[in-house]
């Protein structure tokens, strides 16, 4: 939690925003696991209730009335039996206090509270009970509540979130430093005949150990053809490459990194050649990215990039700005560059992705197979947090798909790629900040990932 200063400034800044009507935040509630005593733990809080109420506790919805310039926080003091097994919580009032807001009330008072105002404004809920607890308080139906979402509210959370303080910009560093130690880690534990779910588990410990624990499910296979390849009791196999992608949660802001390494320690010809691409698009994203570039034009980019090598390695043939033009780049890439993040690894996603990483004069493309996985296209702008993640893929099903259709035949050589079909996948990711004349890694620690480097820390640290 930021002092109270941060959050009072937070409301006032979203008022002008907004302009007129109420603001309802709703925060989370614990969810039960399999009954209703044993719930999903840690409670994850809802983000924008965060980042503008502050509080970690279940049961809570923030009011922001705008037209009467007042905040509340309403909630349910817990009693004695609660007390009993989950230990003293403050009071709602002293909760309230601590972050500079001095009307609270019950819970059971937020329906009178709402009654009879003509502007509610609330986000896209994602959780059931919040759905329904929506439905109670204004008829709209869950099926209904995404459209009925305020597009002014989404607006302004956006475009305060997009801009990270000085003290989240700190607090992002400080997970990436715990992402340095899960991601070294699983490289100094990674041997043949070892599991990919112990691997895993270990890195997820690492999260829980140092941090609130792991910003999405951590995702360790030699499957990395597979995006969301999560560990399986595989053993590990010589000759493999396995992918990592993990990262955590600390003081409510997020790390996000991947890594690719040879399973034995050493890449071979065919291995170090397809990663030295992605290694090259991955620093070339470090030389452009700044305020002013559109982080579209930046993708762009890095796949035209990633079609002529693979061009000059025969996987590709014709004319290269056609063939990313067309999008037979997507065999490889069939996602985008990267997305922003923060408070949310997929930062504010839940929002709509065309308000987070679109605007005006940026649209996305959600017509073409893989530019539609775009997440973030807009201009880049100071203070904004966005991930770094260019990958090649080697997924056989789609392969055989594409072939069997005769789809892109003047660009991609179906010969060729039939004989990497048993290849796997490579992505290597960092968190990058854009500053005043580019952008900068966050962490102070860089996770290996240049091929010697990586070879050298995997086999002499052991």
């Amino acid at each position: 939690m930021f002092d109270k200063e941060t959050y009072s400034r937070r409301r006032a800044e979203v008022k002008k925003l907004v302009g007129k009507g109420t603001i309802v935040l709703f925060g989370n509630n614990e969810a039960p696991y399999n009954y209703p005593a044993n719930a999903y733990a840690p409670m994850r809080q809802d983000s924008a209730f965060l980042y503008y109420f502050g509080q970690h506790r279940d049961g809570l919805v923030g009011v922001i009335d705008v037209d009467n310039d007042e905040d509340w926080l309403l909630g349910d003091d817990i009693d004695v039996e609660d007390i009993v097994w989950m230990g003293f919580t403050p009071s709602v009032k002293t909760l309230g206090f601590e972050v500079g807001i001095a009307h609270t009330a019950p819970l059971s008072k937020l329906s009178k509270m709402l009654e009879g105002r003509p502007i509610i404004h609330f986000l896209p809920p994602y959780r059931h009970d919040t759905k329904i607890q929506l439905m109670e308080l204004t008829g709209i139906h869950p099926s209904k509540q995404k459209e009925a979402a305020s597009e002014a509210l989404i607006k302004a959370v956006v475009k305060m979130r997009s801009k990270k303080e000085e003290q989240e910009i700190q607090a992002i560093d400080h997970a990436c430093d715990v992402g340095y130690a899960m991601h070294t880690t699983a490289q100094l534990l990674i041997k043949p005949g070892i599991t990919e779910r112990f691997i895993g588990g270990q890195v997820d410990g690492i999260a829980r150990s140092l941090a609130q624990g792991t910003s999405f499910a951590t995702i360790f296979s030699q499957h990395g053809e597979i995006m969301h390849g999560n560990p399986s009791d595989a053993r590990l196999e010589d000759g493999r490459l396995v992918l990592c992608d993990a990262g955590c949660e600390l003081n409510d802001y997020c790390s996000d990194h991947t890594r690719t390494m040879p399973v034995n320690g050493k890449f071979t010809q065919r291995q170090r050649e397809i990663y030295s691409i992605v290694e090259a698009c991955h620093d070339y994203v470090l030389k452009v990215a700044k305020p002013g570039v559109k982080y579209m034009d930046v993708h762009f980019a890095v796949c035209r990039m990633m079609a002529e090598k693979l061009k000059e390695l025969g996987l590709m043939h014709g004319d290269m700005d056609e063939a990313v033009r067309q999008g037979a780049h997507a065999m490889f890439l069939p996602h985008g560059l990267g997305h922003m993040m923060g408070m949310d690894v997929h930062d504010m996603e839940g929002l709509g992705q065309t308000y987070v990483g679109f605007d005006d004069e940026t649209r996305p493309n959600l017509e073409q197979f893989g530019t539609n996985c775009l997440r973030m296209g807009r201009k880049l702008e100071e203070g904004f947090v966005v991930t770094d993640e260019p990958g090649i893929y080697f997924i056989p099903q789609l392969i055989d798909e594409w072939c069997a259709k005769g789809l892109h035949k003047d660009f991609l050589n179906y010969n060729m790629l039939e004989t990497y079909k048993d290849f796997g996948g490579i992505r290597i990711e960092d968190d990058v900040l854009i500053t005043k004349d580019g952008c900068r890694f966050l962490g102070s620690k860089r996770i290996p990932y240049h091929p010697a480097e990586l070879e050298e820390f995997m086999n002499n640290n052991k």
